[in-house]
Formats: structure tokens, sequence, C-alpha cells
């Protein structure tokens, strides 16, 4: 089970005392340390309006990042569809594919990227939430468009984002690879998975069912400083569990001095369960669980750890001792 690879989504975000201009700086050196480390993928997310996490287009991430290596896979995890119009995306992933021939992967969601109605409202120029047909027209045309009007050569690999079995319904009709977003709706991910395989029809994109799966993970040498690291985004979840998006990511030191809620904890506490947070022996042992029960072809970390140093570290324990769990 070990022996399926690992990839890296990168949700940049913006520290307490530092700046934007900070965060995108970082995100080349990130991605630098992803491919020496042997990562397979590197994705970047659409958020807008967050003090915590920087609105840095997926596109424009995508780009720098595939200029700044020169061989793993990086691209969108995901952009959100009813945010840009289909023709916009087409062009531009399929620009970037013949840019960086097979190296570009374009995940696709719905969400709105914000919690902010207004700003949710302007992305889409007053227009409210997308309704499930209007998603799917999206989605499908998008992929027609890569095809028909800007296929410029290789094309980017298509993924759709699911966190509800309704998403991952919609990639088994359309033949896509699948990402499931574990780091956000654990409590979906089995159905999501289990309606996909049973659904799922072979299209030009993808001839077998594929499936990623996405989970929180904070590895350090101990189970105490895993904890310690992943207190920052703690906090943030916190006020997303209030619907603030106000909440800045603090610093180690500042989490440890939030006063939670019981019910904030006890959230927390559950959430934590189900994703993989300790030393290293630990978080592999967990990693192969999910992979495992949900049969995934491929493991997406999300390491939401304040400093960049601390974050990369999290990550090269992890490919240490799964390599190891690995090796004959």
């Amino acid at each position: 089970m070990l022996d399926i690879p690992l990839s890296a989504l990168e949700v940049a975000m913006v520290q307490t005392g530092t700046r934007a201009v900070d965060t995108l700086r970082d995100t080349a050196a990130f991605a630098r340390e992803m491919e020496r480390l042997g990562y397979r993928r590197l994705w970047y997310a659409e958020h807008h309006h967050s003090p915590a996490i920087g609105a840095f287009p997926p596109v424009v991430l995508t780009a720098h990042a595939a200029a700044s290596t020169s061989v793993i896979r990086v691209g969108s995890g995901g952009v959100l569809a009813p945010n840009h119009a289909p023709i916009t995306l087409a062009e531009q992933f399929g620009t970037l594919a013949a840019l960086h021939e097979d190296r570009i992967d374009l995940g696709i969601g719905r969400g709105p990227g914000t919690f902010d109605e207004a700003i949710a409202r302007a992305l889409r120029r007053g227009a409210g939430p997308a309704s499930d047909a209007e998603y799917r027209q999206d989605v499908a045309a998008i992929l027609s468009l890569l095809v028909e009007e800007v296929a410029l050569g290789p094309l980017p690999e298509p993924w759709l984002l699911a966190s509800s079995a309704a998403g991952a319904a919609l990639a088994a009709a359309l033949g896509l690879p699948v990402a499931i977003a574990h780091h956000i709706r654990p409590d979906n991910t089995l159905a999501a998975v289990e309606g996909y395989r049973a659904a799922f029809t072979p299209s030009r994109w993808c001839e077998r069912p594929r499936v990623l799966l996405c989970v929180e993970t904070v590895c350090a040498q101990t189970q105490e400083e895993a904890v310690w690291r992943a207190g920052p985004m703690n906090v943030v979840k916190a006020g997303l569990l209030q619907g603030l998006s106000q909440t800045p990511f603090p610093t180690p030191a500042q989490a440890a001095a939030h006063v939670f809620t019981e019910q904030e904890r006890r959230a927390l506490d559950g959430f934590r369960a189900q994703q993989a947070v300790g030393a290293p022996e630990a978080v592999v042992a967990r990693l192969a669980q999910l992979a495992g029960e949900t049969g995934a072809d491929e493991l997406m970390l999300a390491t939401p750890v304040y400093d960049l140093r601390e974050r990369v570290a999290s990550y090269e324990l992890v490919r240490k001792y799964w390599g190891a769990a690995t090796a004959p």
C-alpha cells in the first residue's frame, strides 16, 4: 500500500508579521523543495478575501512554479469553475500545458473560495451560486474547449475536486479522475469514493477510476511538536466554524495561547482524529490506513504549518518514512 505516490497541496498562508509578497517568494522555494523530495505533483488552491490565505490565482502560481522547477507536475487544486469563464480557463491552462509539456494539471472545483457573500457575487459579476446543472455545463465546456478551440499540443491533465458524493458522481459521469477533499469534509470521503467507483464511465481523459485523497498532514519528530505546529490552523478552523474569514494565520505561540470554546475543541479534536498529525511512524501508519480504506491511487498532503522551513521539514519526514516503509 505504501508504494502509492505522494503529492502536495499549497494553500499559501500569509503568516502573522509577514507580507503577501513574502508568501509569494516562499512559493517558488517550496516548489523546488517538493521536487527535490520526489513529490509527484504540487497543486494550488483558489481563495479570496482571507487574511490567512493569500488571494493568489492558481494559474499564476502554477506558471511561477513550473518556471521554477523542471520535473514535478504543477497545477490547480483547484480553480473554481463558477468564478471564471470556461474559455478563459481553457486558454490559460492550455497555454501552460504547451509551455510545460506533460507537467500541467487542471483541477476544477465548485465552491466560491470565500465566506464573504459580497466577494462571491463580485467574482461572479453579481450572479448567485451556480446550480448543479450550471456547474456541470461549465466543467463540460472547459473540457470541450481544451480540445476543440485552444489545444496547442499537449493538454493539461484534468481532475475534478469533490468534497461530497455529488461532486464525485459528476467526476464519474464525465470520466475524470477525482480528488477527494478529505482534509475539508472527511465524513463524506468513503461514500464519495464508493459512489465514484460504482458509477465511473471511461472517457478520453481517464480509462479507469482514479482517486487522489487529500489529507491534512503535520509531521514532526514527536507528537507534541506536531500538535504545536498544527495549532495555527486550528485557530483558523475555529473561525471558519463560526463562518468567519477574518482570522489571520497566527504563530504557534499565539495559537497555543488561544482559548477555544468546548464546542470548538470537540469539533477540532474530531477533525484531527481523521487526519494525520503526529510523529513519523504514526503519520505514515495513518496515511496507509486511509489509503487502504479508500483504495486511493495517490495521496496529497495539505500541511498548513507556520514557517516555510517547518512546513518543508514535515514533508521531508513523511517522504523519508514513507520511502523507508516501502523499501525491500
